[in-house]
């Protein structure tokens, strides 16, 4: 019950962080960044982005019981491509999202499905239990000890995970895990391969998405807000 209290109150710190910090739009669909993690063919003609925290029960069930089949189907057969982002929802999530980003590419989605394979053995309630039980799984991906310790400190790298999350939910009115997008079409939730495809298979032929700049949370007030979210996701977790 700590966990899902902790998520919720995450949830709400954001959504006021939002409204009261950051600019409104209108919800949009995310397009390619330069800094992208692409699973397949970066040329495929659909691009599936999926929005995921480390720490979400329901992201470990699509990467384990609907992922490998698309990837199968659709992503080795390069009608299709996978680009993921961070959207934590604690700081567990923050934690583990930040030392992933510094595995080399070929390295990075393995490490991804080993974290969500491995969810309950290294999701804690304090940063401090977090990181001591990521160090291991990460020291199996050839991360040293000395590295891990660099990379899980790694202030900037931390707050552009943050960053991916309020980018999020401000542009692209983003507010629960997992969410896709596919050639823009919004896809909420745990969804069965044999309902995902339909998404696919409405949009085979479609042209992806383009690729444009990188989105930030911008206007000045990044810094504060980060830093914000920062203090409310800790004292959160100091609460439980």
């Amino acid at each position: 019950m700590r966990f899902y209290r902790l998520i919720g109150a995450a949830a709400i710190a954001m959504a006021l962080l939002q409204a009261t910090a950051l600019p409104t739009r209108a919800a949009d669909a995310p397009t390619l960044q330069a800094n992208d993690h692409v699973l397949g063919n970066k040329n495929a003609p659909i691009t599936i982005f999926e929005y995921a925290s480390l720490t979400c029960p329901h992201c470990a069930a699509f990467a384990s019981d609907t992922l490998p089949k698309l990837q199968k189907d659709w992503i080795d057969t390069g009608k299709a491509k996978l680009v993921y982002r961070d959207f934590p929802l604690d700081q567990s999530a923050v934690v583990a999202a930040t030392v992933a980003q510094c595995f080399p590419p070929e390295r990075y989605f393995p490490f991804i499905e080993t974290l969500f394979r491995t969810q309950r053995e290294w999701a804690r309630s304090s940063e401090t239990a977090t990181k001591a039980a990521l160090a291991p799984i990460a020291r199996l991906g050839g991360m040293s000890q000395a590295q891990f310790d660099a990379c899980a400190d790694n202030q900037k790298l931390s707050d552009a995970v943050l960053n991916s999350r309020l980018v999020a939910q401000n542009r692209y009115g983003i507010d629960s895990t997992p969410t896709f997008f596919v050639n823009g079409t919004k896809v909420i939730g745990d969804v069965p391969y044999d309902e995902f495809v339909k998404y696919l298979e409405a949009k085979s032929g479609a042209a992806a998405p383009s690729r444009n700049g990188p989105a930030t949370a911008a206007n000045g007030r990044y810094d504060s807000v980060i830093a914000t979210v920062r203090n409310w996701l800790n004292s959160l977790m100091s609460r439980t």
